[in-house]
């Protein structure tokens, strides 16, 4: 059997960056040991690194290894966490495993090569909170693992990654695009919300996290014999979304429409497609397990900064005429003059919007999937494209004063809802019980020990 795999995950790139080395560290390919404070920045294409006593130069990319791996570890300032969400903010990180340096785009790269089951350490804490219960900590470390090494899958079968991702399908009037791992050509994942948040030692951990990890080593989702790619978002808001509506037209057995209750009857689920379904549900306060305000349980599953966000379930914005033509103008690069209307032009299974019409005084466009919907009409995200419009008209027919947006859930809402999960948990449903709510159909089974 196959042991715990290296990965290379990518942290931060800076045209400067500033690295504390807290302990030994050796320099690949040289006789070099470095310990302290320095900088490192690209002079004549090189990679020039300066400590308080001497500068060194290294070619296109260098790494350093811990001598002590336990004990030695390196840290990185202004490290960009939530990338272009609303709560983005800038931390000092600290990192176990090896450092490596390459040259991106004229920028320094840092990327952080470590063992599968030490990054999930961390990944488990950054997510959520580590006093979420065992059962959702279990579970969460199955899946963090099982969306890891699909992803490893693909860096195998496809020689240039970026075949798989960004894709747009563009017509007269019409931009449909979807987005995933578009620039992970030099490293396995990324270390924020674009892949899975890894935050190194800095969120790290407690002893429950560890007690996850270590009691479910090795183990990922199956869907005959091929390892699940198991996504998950913070909030479904009732229903959960087919993957193919999100990302590329592929459809996965164990990604299916649910409802998020006990006992989901999925043979008999309402259609959300259905516009009038999609708003009254939108519009509704239906059972669910997400469908929760218990402060105790959100700050089991939700860090610091999640929590600045209050609804998670149904949610509103108000847009007035000049605040949405510019966040459209600005997020989109198209001037659609005043905007006149947003309609529906196609749901998926939980009510989330694929295709939206954007009517404006000067431009017409239908876009899609999800994440450009949500792109273009936020300065940020919004929260998610399961929403319906309400306009406020003009004086005598003009154009509208004002649009509000009522929404459902947090995310994409593919495959597990970490809230739904950690009531779940709460609530005294084991990891294989959550697991096999989200994920139907699909097996546990040991890749590794």
């Amino acid at each position: 059997m196959k042991s715990s795999p290296e990965i290379h995950v990518g942290i931060v790139s800076r045209s400067e960056l500033s690295i504390r080395l807290s302990g030994k560290f050796s320099v690949a390919g040289t006789t070099i040991n470095l310990y302290g404070r320095c900088k490192v920045s690209v002079k004549m294409g090189k990679l020039n690194l300066v400590t308080s006593t001497e500068t060194f130069e290294f070619d296109s990319n260098v790494i350093f290894s811990p001598c002590n791996f336990s004990a030695d570890l390196f840290e990185l300032n202004d490290v960009v966490i939530g990338i272009d969400f609303h709560w983005q903010k800038e931390e000092l990180q600290k990192f176990r495993g090896a450092l490596k340096l390459i040259i991106r785009e004229g920028k320094v790269m840092a990327i952080n090569i470590i063992p599968a089951e030490n990054y999930l350490y961390s990944v488990i804490s950054s997510e959520m909170s580590a006093n979420s219960s065992l059962s959702l900590l279990k579970a969460h470390a199955i899946i963090s693992r099982s969306w890891l090494m699909a992803q490893l899958d693909k860096k195998v079968k496809y020689s240039d990654i970026r075949e798989i991702a960004g894709q747009a399908k563009e017509s007269p009037g019409e931009l449909i695009q979807w987005f995933d791992r578009d620039d992970h050509h030099d490293f396995h994942v990324c270390a924020d919300d674009h892949c899975q948040r890894y935050q190194g030692v800095t969120k790290l951990s407690n002893e429950q996290v560890v007690q996850a990890v270590k009691e479910t080593k090795g183990e990922v989702l199956v869907y005959e014999d091929d390892i699940c790619d198991t996504r998950y978002s913070k909030s479904c808001g009732g229903a959960t979304e087919l993957y193919e509506n999100c990302w590329e037209p592929v459809n996965h057995p164990y990604l299916r429409n649910i409802r998020d209750i006990s006992g989901s009857p999925n043979n008999s689920l309402t259609d959300f497609t259905v516009e009038k379904h999609a708003e009254d549900f939108i519009l509704g306060n239906p059972e669910a397990f997400c469908n929760t305000s218990d402060k105790e349980i959100l700050s089991q599953v939700l860090n610091d900064y999640d929590q600045e966000t209050e609804n998670f379930f149904r949610w509103t914005v108000n847009y007035k005429q000049e605040e949405i033509a510019a966040i459209i103008r600005k997020r989109s690069g198209i001037d659609f003059g005043k905007i006149i209307s947003l309609e529906p032009v196609q749901r998926g299974k939980s009510g989330r919007l694929i295709k939206l019409k954007i009517t404006g005084t000067k431009e017409t466009m239908v876009i899609g999937k999800e994440l450009i919907i949500r792109k273009w009409l936020s300065s940020s995200h919004l929260y998610s494209a399961a929403f319906i419009v309400e306009t406020e008209e003009g004086k005598k027919g003009k154009v509208p004063r004002s649009f509000t947006l009522r929404g459902a859930g947090w995310g994409h809402g593919v495959g597990l809802c970490q809230i739904g999960a950690a009531v779940m948990g709460v609530k005294g449903y084991t990891h294989t019980e959550i697991l096999a709510h989200y994920f139907p159909g699909a097996e546990i089974k040991k890749m590794y020990s």
